[in-house]
């Protein structure tokens, strides 16, 4: 018996030693390319979306002036010092140009226009030069986001840093759909908190800890949607929680990989209405993976 239970001691430290070793391997040049696919289009995201914008203005009952005056309560970097009003009425905002004032709603010369906020999923865009300006929608707020195809935020971007690709942070998890009743309050950098219905959950092991995860959007056939919190988000990475996206869920099962865990757009603008991470994903463990945050240079 002895004999046996020291076999049997011997083959499951073989089986340890080469799950250890597997996820000890460094990636192989087909994760390294696709890892690389996906830094770039996060990049060109930021470049295209989130680094240009250059004001978030939020509007009162009435009439609300824009131009590159001072003395509009809506002040745009660049272009006619008077260029127009927007006017909100209730849920519902307009924009009328200045006699002179050459603009553009949805591609076409307009004096006038009602404005489709972003959450219809058609934001409606007005052109005055270089800038961009589309109505957003936050609660009962209604803003007006300015971004500049000109902005030098562009051109000073160094890039993002992540820490060492590492493949102990690529797990496989347990997908526990939601009865779609479930949801979860989530809270964003405006102060807001919002009752989200969830997904489901994901239930993983990370460097020995059993731990779960709250999805707050996606489709389990297409992949999940997380906003994470851990014990690097003190120090190394976004305080507000870090963004992650899931591979499919395949007979239950789904990849978090969190070398792929990245930070929201407030990371590199103030402009942006970002959510936080919800208390039910707030790791007790570190999680020394993915996008890190500069603190010193932030700013945001």
């Amino acid at each position: 018996m002895r004999s046996r239970s020291k076999l049997f001691a011997c083959i499951t430290a073989s089986f340890l030693l080469v799950a250890l070793a597997a996820a000890l391997a460094p990636p192989d040049a087909t994760y390294l390319k696709d890892f690389e696919k996906w830094k770039t289009e996060l990049v060109d995201d930021l470049k295209k979306n989130w680094l240009p914008l250059a004001g978030l203005f939020w509007l009162k009952p009435g009439d609300t002036t824009f131009g590159s005056a001072d003395d509009n309560p809506i002040v745009l970097p660049s272009g006619p010092a008077k260029a127009g009003h927007f006017t909100r009425h209730g849920d519902d905002v307009s924009v009328e140009f200045a006699p002179g004032v050459e603009a553009k709603v949805e591609g076409k010369v307009v004096n006038s226009a009602k404005l489709q906020a972003d959450l219809t999923g058609h934001a409606s865009v007005v052109e005055v030069g270089s800038l961009r300006m589309h109505v957003i929608k936050r609660g009962d707020r209604l803003g007006i986001r300015v971004k500049d195809l000109n902005s030098a935020a562009v051109q000073k971007f160094s890039g993002p840093i992540f820490f060492p690709l590492d493949m102990t942070y690529r797990v496989t998890g347990t997908f526990v759909p939601s009865d779609g009743k479930k949801t979860v309050d989530v809270p964003n950098v405006l102060g807001d908190v919002t009752p989200t219905p969830v997904p489901g959950e994901v239930h993983f092991t990370l460097n020995g800890r059993e731990l779960t995860l709250t999805a707050l959007s996606g489709d389990p056939s297409k992949g999940l949607s997380f906003v994470i919190a851990d014990l690097t988000s003190k120090t190394e990475t976004y305080p507000g929680g870090r963004f992650l996206d899931s591979d499919p869920v395949v007979n239950g099962n789904v990849v978090l990989d969190f070398n792929r865990a990245y930070n929201p757009p407030c990371a590199v603008t103030p402009y942006a209405t970002c959510p936080l991470a919800p208390k039910e994903n707030h790791l007790p463990v570190a999680v020394a993976a993915g996008e890190k945050y500069d603190r010193k240079h932030g700013g945001h």
